[in-house]
Parts: structure tokens; C-alpha cells; sequence
């Protein structure tokens, strides 16, 4: 599976500037319902801050996988956000986040999930993937880093 099947180019957003892993969480939910507009963005945002309850989805090196489980929903939904300033998200090595992949799947298909889950951990493993997201300054770009390298 590539990252590139997951995410379409409204679902990219660069150099945004964020202020606080809620305020994070709330623009992931609203992106989110723009795509899945049966889906409620209160719920939305329910299923994320939920999953974040459980332990930071702050993976370490500056990179957050966000994601929530959701009834209705029938394909993975990925949005990746590119915060122009580093975040406070709670990561496991205590840095500041500033890539963000976010994931809506559907409630209940557990392998499809974790495989999603470790096609993006796996791709945001390559250094130089993270850099050129991190070097993108338009929606544009960072769309097109995401189809040339995934």
C-alpha cells in the first residue's frame, strides 16, 4: 500500500502554524469531515482525542500518527499536515511534533488498520522523506512529495 492511495491533495496541508495539540486535533477533525461530510466533525474529533487518551500517538522525531476508528467509515482516510513550528504533542521522546499523518479508518477491521499504520511508520522511517515533507512550503508541494516518494 502506498501513502499516496491514502491521501488526496486537499487532504495536504503545509507550513500551517499550530498553537496546541488540541488546536491540532480540531483542524485534523474539520479537514476530515470535509471528506467524510456524513461523518459528524464533533465525533471526529471524539475519536481522535479518545485514541490520544490511550498514550500520545507522538511517535519521536518530530512525527505524530494521529488516528481514529470510526463506525460508517469504509476506506482509510490519511491527512498530512506540516506545522511551520514544532508542537508540544506529548511524543515518546519528548520532542516537539511538527509532520502530523492522520488517520480515519473504519471501527472494526483491525488488520487493515495496523497495516495501514505500519505502511505510514514505515515510509516516515526514511529520513530524507521527512525532510522533504518538512521543506515543503505549499499544499501543492508537499502533495507531490507525498506522490513522487511514497
Amino acid at each position: 500500500m502506498k501513502l499516496s492511495t491514502l491521501v488526496c491533495q486537499d487532504c495536504s496541508k503545509a507550513a500551517v502554524l499550530f498553537s496546541s495539540k488540541k488546536r491540532i486535533l480540531e483542524f485534523i477533525s474539520e479537514l476530515a469531515h470535509e471528506k467524510l461530510p456524513y461523518l459528524p466533525q464533533q465525533d471526529i474529533l471524539n475519536a481522535l482525542a479518545s485514541r490520544e487518551k490511550l498514550g500520545s500517538t507522538g511517535i519521536g522525531r518530530g512525527i505524530a500518527i494521529p488516528h481514529g476508528r470510526m463506525a460508517g467509515v469504509e476506506e482509510p482516510l490519511a491527512l498530512v499536515l506540516v506545522s511551520d513550528t514544532p508542537v508540544n504533542f506529548d511524543a515518546i521522546d519528548n520532542c516537539p511534533v511538527d509532520i502530523f499523518v492522520a488517520l480515519i479508518v473504519p471501527d472494526g477491521d483491525n488488520q487493515q488498520h495496523l497495516k495501514t499504520l505500519a505502511t505510514i511508520a514505515d515510509k516516515l522511517n526514511n529520513k530524507e522523506f521527512c525532510k522533504q515533507l518538512r521543506s515543503a512550503k505549499t499544499d501543492a508541494e508537499l502533495y507531490q512529495v507525498i506522490v513522487d516518494q511514497s
